[in-house]
């Protein structure tokens, strides 16, 4: 993993929320001159272009600038603190648009497509190819609209599915809140090694940055670093050596799946950053290596997929559902599992 990966999977929720709680003895003050005294390099400008698009809430509830704080007010705020450049230069690359309306689009992405640009990766990325879409459907948008366009979560590069991105400030404050309070249904499926003694189970453990490595991430059990998450999984199919399963998040942690699933002894199968590119359960046989590498071939990447994604629509409140099929690298190794676990069990 280099550099360039690093800056590709850094993280797949791309808004982090601040909760300040007034203090008993506050004086009346307007709430944007308030939060640019807590609030380290705001400007009022900034400050009041949150609070339109409700990325500033007061008591659970979008406020406005001239409002003043009382005493024991609970202000939370959503700020996006992704690394991306501003400049997006529009590309001509093909990706597959699942839903769209005037507030968001879901995409299904391809595996080995970069989400967003980073250092390293200036192009050839999603938020490219969208910007050069919206381009050829609204002449008249500003360049500096498409930075970023709409990112509220996303997805590794060699993981493939669904991703929703926001097309309004509104939308997106909207979506990014659904996210935290982890009311977003996703599922995800993943061939894994190994067997599993039960049919369905829950991994709870923090992931975080290694220790030592620090381009890796890891679980750690006992919560003393990185941030609290969960995977809840449930077995869908048997190989013998592998195993076909669905995660469902709980919390959006870099590489949570993969990290929970090596965790305890499943690495994804073929997942080259967390050892599931070598043979972790099977025969000695030089037959069976043979049948490994060639499913290797075949699917030459982690073998997962965000197959669906449910969200509360930002704007009519109605619940929104999709699903993506498997892509065709995953569907022809778990073909040549199921083929090859049929035969050893004549």
């Amino acid at each position: 993993m280099n550099e360039e990966e690093l800056q590709e999977e850094e993280s797949e929720e791309l808004f982090e929320r601040e909760t300040i709680i007034c203090a008993k003895g506050q004086e009346p003050l307007r709430i944007d001159k308030f939060l640019m005294g807590r609030i380290e390099g705001a400007t009022r400008n900034k400050i009041q272009q949150a609070i339109a698009a409700e990325r500033v809430l007061l008591n659970d509830r979008p406020v406005k600038s001239n409002y003043k704080v009382r005493p024991l007010d609970k202000i939370v705020i959503y700020q996006d603190y992704s690394p991306e450049s501003n400049e997006i230069v529009p590309e001509n690359i093909p990706f597959k648009i699942v839903y769209e309306d005037d507030d968001l689009m879901v995409v299904d992405k391809d595996p080995g497509m970069v989400v967003h640009p980073g250092s390293g990766n200036p192009g050839g990325t999603l938020v490219n190819a969208v910007a050069f879409y919206l381009k050829q459907k609204y002449p008249e948008i500003d360049e500096s609209e498409l930075a970023r366009f709409g990112l509220v979560h996303r997805i590794d590069k060699n993981t493939s599915g669904l991703l929703v991105m926001a097309k309004t400030p509104k939308a997106m404050t909207h979506l990014a809140k659904q996210f935290f309070d982890h009311t977003v249904h996703r599922r995800y499926v993943a061939l894994v090694w190994g067997d599993f003694e039960e049919e369905e189970g829950t991994i709870v453990a923090h992931v975080g940055r290694h220790q030592r490595f620090r381009k890796l991430f890891t679980a750690y059990p006992e919560g003393e670093h990185g941030k609290e998450a969960i995977t809840h999984y449930k077995v869908l199919e048997r190989f013998n050596y592998v195993t076909l399963v669905e995660c469902r998040l709980e919390t959006g942690r870099t590489h949570q799946i993969r990290v929970h699933m090596q965790h305890i002894g499943h690495p994804l199968f073929n997942d080259d950053t967390y050892g599931g590119d070598k043979i972790v359960k099977g025969t000695v046989f030089t037959k069976y290596k043979q049948f490994v590498d060639n499913c290797f071939a075949l699917c030459p990447r982690h073998a997962l997929h965000a197959q669906q994604l449910g969200f509360i629509h930002p704007i009519t409140k109605e619940q929104m559902n999709f699903e993506s099929p498997l892509p065709e690298d995953m569907s022809a190794v778990i073909d040549k599992w199921r083929n090859y676990s049929a035969s050893r069990n004549l």
